[in-house]
């Protein structure tokens, strides 16, 4: 296993120089801990080491690891692509979703929402915002509309936006992506005035480029290698 422990440390150190840099406060920036196709015990030791919000892109791998973590506060991200046929488990189990980008799927994921959860669903709309054919998400022009459309479901709560800027070795175009996606939320706020408050999220950056993405203002940034090591892939089961 890894040195979690170590590797959380630096993470954090790396969170404060980019957060220091553009102004910001350490706090401000939530460290999401990507933990796809990593053991339950590996998040049990990253829990214990005071992470408490966790990411899955798998579902039916990460169902596995909810009920097995249903002892610990967790609060479970799903950040992977979403078809009509996992919304209700989705639903059901997590607390926040990054990669709504059709009202079909936004609407289901309301309709399913148990009662019983005591907090709406926290919801990301994704945004392609580099236009690659190969990624999900919505082009920028179709944001208002989607979010005007699900700021009237019951029960989400849009809390911003959500990206996978291309790869690139070029950091002047990377920070050019994150910085297109601080201007799209800063607009989208300014479009919907009465949902300002609550558009307080950009869910961007990844190990290899959390600084930019930082500096640019990102609130959440989505961490698996830089925290548990290299990852050997796995096939969803639905």
């Amino acid at each position: 296993m890894p040195n979690i422990e170590h590797n959380i440390a630096k993470l954090y150190q790396r969170i404060a120089t980019a957060a220091e840099k553009s102004a910001r406060k350490p706090e401000s920036v939530l460290l999401l801990a990507v933990s796809k196709t990593r053991s339950v015990q590996e998040i049990r030791t990253a829990y214990q080491l005071g992470l408490n919000h966790f990411g899955e892109n798998y579902l039916q791998d990460a169902l596995d690891k909810i009920e097995q973590l249903k002892d610990l506060a967790i609060y479970w991200h799903f950040i992977g692509p979403l078809q009509s046929n996992k919304t209700r488990l989705v639903a059901e189990n997590f607390d926040w979703v990054h990669t709504i980008d059709r009202l079909k799927i936004a609407r289901r994921l309301s309709d399913q929402r148990p009662s019983g959860k005591k907090a709406p669903l926290n919801c990301c709309i994704q945004v392609n915002i580099d236009r690659e054919a190969s990624k999900s998400g919505l082009a920028a022009e179709e944001l208002e509309k989607l979010a005007r459309q699900m700021l009237e479901l019951p029960h989400l709560r849009l809390r911003g936006l959500m990206a996978i800027p291309a790869l690139s070795n070029d950091h002047q175009q990377q920070s050019q992506s994150f910085a297109k996606m601080t201007t799209l939320l800063r607009q989208l706020r300014a479009q919907i005035p009465a949902a300002a408050p609550q558009l307080d999220t950009l869910s961007m950056g990844m190990s290899a480029d959390m600084e930019l993405a930082i500096e640019e203002g990102a609130s959440i940034v989505r961490i698996g290698t830089a925290l548990f090591g290299p990852r050997s892939p796995i096939k969803d089961k639905f």
